[in-house]
């Protein structure tokens, strides 16, 4: 039982208002979060020594979630627990105990050992395993997860989702193939549960190794995505890319974040002055990977490049692919450590030389749109909540109308 005396910090410290989900700001202070994950799932002996935020989505007006991790001291050798609150407007709130996710049925079965055998043996190998390992790789409550499972020298990596979303990852799978890149293959699914196993391609990060100062072919790179760009848009049965749709949530998510800083206001309006006119007149023109990022992409020993997420494939932009890449890779610049941040920035502008010369685009028509990729990568700063998050915010705003100038 938590006793009125004790105090559980939430770290970071973390504080936004919404007038229309009243209940957000109380999913920032300790006691109140874990109070009520306790009422959900039970009390526990002792307190955590704090509650590490994991990561905010916040749409203002309209839902939030927010995902922690309760950590113990060392000494009291307790496993760390990942849960996650969800509040959206007109409903009472939903808490999440990983990997407990009702969005996402598969999940807990994916995440268990001993039921994660036996979907792997019924769905993806025709002589069964005897012992598995289950790494989780990634988790966003509600929405996804990665898990890799591992049967001795054979590694998959379990993609968990919501099922309504299988046959469209599937679509985009196939649509990837056309692509210059190496592909995962697909080794099996589950359509009930929404659990699709891929194969894991042997190679290096490509945003570690760009900012370890290796410098890949920029023509590797174009050879991929022109193969991709080719495929007739027409003809392509997945959904088109929504770029209006993440430019308004990313737009709202700011200025409720800036509302009582007049000289981030600032720096919003002189961002949105340019990109509200380009966003609305922007429309699809062809095939494209829509996500196109280094953290997305491995290396392969023989200097090819492997795609390892595609679910966004499908109607979109040549230019946006590259004012994607071009835009992590001047936000990891500016964010990364000196030594990591020189070799990314001599990246950026080898690949941007690179593309203008080889496809022959007007610069400013590039830049717009790295503009508007950079200012979606900046909601990274509420996401990922650091004490200096509000700071980091205008300085990633700031990098957009530099673009723009």
């Amino acid at each position: 039982m938590l006793s009125t005396a004790t105090v559980i910090p939430i770290y970071p410290q973390f504080t936004l208002e919404d007038g229309d989900l009243p209940g957000f700001p109380r999913l920032f202070d300790g006691n109140h979060v874990w109070r009520e994950y306790c009422s959900r799932f039970g009390e526990r002996p002792d307190s955590p020594y704090r509650i590490r935020i994991r990561q905010i989505s916040h749409d203002p007006g309209r839902r939030a979630i927010v995902s922690y991790v309760a950590e113990w001291h060392p000494d009291e050798f307790m496993p760390d627990e990942q849960f996650a609150f969800e509040i959206r407007r007109d409903r009472d709130a939903a808490v999440y105990s990983y990997p407990d996710d009702p969005n996402l049925p598969g999940l807990s079965e994916a995440a268990s050992v001993e039921s994660a055998l036996k979907l792997v043996n019924r769905h993806v190998l025709a002589v069964p395993a005897r012992r598995i390992r289950v790494d989780m790789v990634r988790y966003r409550p509600g929405n996804r997860a990665v898990l890799r499972h591992r049967l001795g020298r054979v590694r998959f990596y379990a993609r968990v989702m919501r099922p309504e979303v299988m046959e469209p990852l599937l679509k985009a799978a196939k649509l990837t193939q056309h692509s210059g890149f190496v592909a995962p293959r697909i080794a099996g699914s589950w359509q009930e549960g929404g659990v699709l196993w891929m194969s894991e391609i042997p190679g290096r990060n490509l945003r570690r190794y760009i900012r370890r100062g290796h410098q890949p072919s920029p023509e590797t790179l174009l050879d991929g995505l022109e193969k991709l760009w080719s495929v007739p848009f027409q003809h392509v049965d997945t959904r088109p890319f929504n770029l209006a749709g993440a430019y308004r949530r990313a737009k709202r998510a700011f200025v409720k974040a800036l509302e009582d800083d007049s000289d981030g206001q600032a720096i919003l309006m002189d961002a949105t002055r340019s990109l509200d006119p380009f966003v609305k007149a922007w429309t699809p023109t062809h095939t494209a990977h829509n996500d196109f990022y280094d953290d997305q992409m491995l290396i392969l020993p023989d200097g090819r490049i492997s795609l390892v997420d595609f679910e966004e494939t499908g109607p979109g932009d040549p230019m946006l692919d590259i004012g994607n890449f071009l835009a992590h890779l001047r936000y990891t610049t500016h964010f990364g450590k000196p030594r990591e941040s020189r070799a990314k920035a001599a990246y950026h502008s080898i690949f941007l030389t690179a593309s203008l010369d080889r496809l022959r685009w007007n610069s400013r028509d590039l830049a717009l749109r790295e503009a508007v990729c950079l200012f979606r990568v900046c909601t990274n700063t509420i996401r990922h909540p650091r004490p200096d998050w509000r700071d980091r915010l205008k300085q990633g705003l700031s990098l957009v109308n530099d673009i723009l100038e």
